[in-house]
């Protein structure tokens, strides 16, 4: 069996690519951000308006809840990476709790501010799905990358490319996977966990946005760590 990486070489590794050194001494910090997680799945519980359709969207979050205590002792990962997982299940609970399709942003935004998101930039359908893609990207790729330099020994700049590629790879099966459920759901199930609302290029814009957000990350991390070193 290959040795873990001792945690000062995971502190070398994210030092080399100007990432925030943090290594956790023990599980505290840990177990309060899934607490946090696992509340704010019950409260979004909590007349849910479309409850049938919200327990499958959080299926997920419900495998996180349950594997990732686990997963995180077997390939223990900083808790930047751990926060950024965590953060992203945040907007993943809320989305699920209105199925994706039904986010009232517009109805938040103009009590707060006045206006609505959609008749300010003529949206045609509600985008917290991509939103939700974009994210994805953008905060998946600091934990892929901190697992494949810790755990895999790859080093910090061919690490960023392949942890792209993972979350290019992980979008497409997603959406292939959608597209299995809707050989096997009924089509109004289908249509409520996949999210459509009637975009053919629903599917290829998903996947660009996940690809951008980890452009995004990588890019940055990148700049970041010439400019510190």
């Amino acid at each position: 069996m290959e040795k873990t990486p001792e945690p000062a070489e995971a502190r070398l590794a994210n030092e080399a690519e100007g990432l925030p050194v943090i290594v956790a001494s023990g599980w505290a910090y840990e177990y309060k951000l899934l607490l946090v997680l696992g509340i704010a799945m019950a409260l979004s519980c909590i007349g849910a308006p479309y409850p049938q359709e919200m327990y499958l969207q959080h299926s997920p979050t419900l495998f996180l809840l349950f594997f990732l205590p686990w997963i995180h002792r077997r390939y223990p990962v900083s808790r930047t990476a751990f926060t950024c997982l965590i953060v992203f299940m945040l907007f993943h609970t809320l989305g699920a709790r209105y199925i994706y399709s039904y986010v009232p942003y517009d109805r938040w935004c103009e009590s707060l501010f006045g206006f609505r998101l959609s008749e300010e930039f003529s949206f045609r359908r509600n985008h917290y799905d991509r939103l939700a893609h974009f994210l994805f990207g953008l905060l998946w790729t600091v934990p892929v990358w901190d697992v494949l330099t810790r755990h895999f020994r790859i080093r910090p700049r061919v690490a960023w490319y392949f942890a792209l590629e993972f979350i290019m790879a992980a979008s497409m099966l997603y959406e292939a996977f959608e597209w299995g459920l809707t050989m096997v759901l009924s089509p109004k199930d289908a249509n409520s966990y996949n999210g459509q609302q009637g975009d053919m290029w629903d599917a290829q814009k998903d996947m660009t946005l996940a690809m951008v957000g980890a452009l995004i990350t990588a890019v940055v991390m990148r700049v970041r760590s010439r400019r510190e070193g």
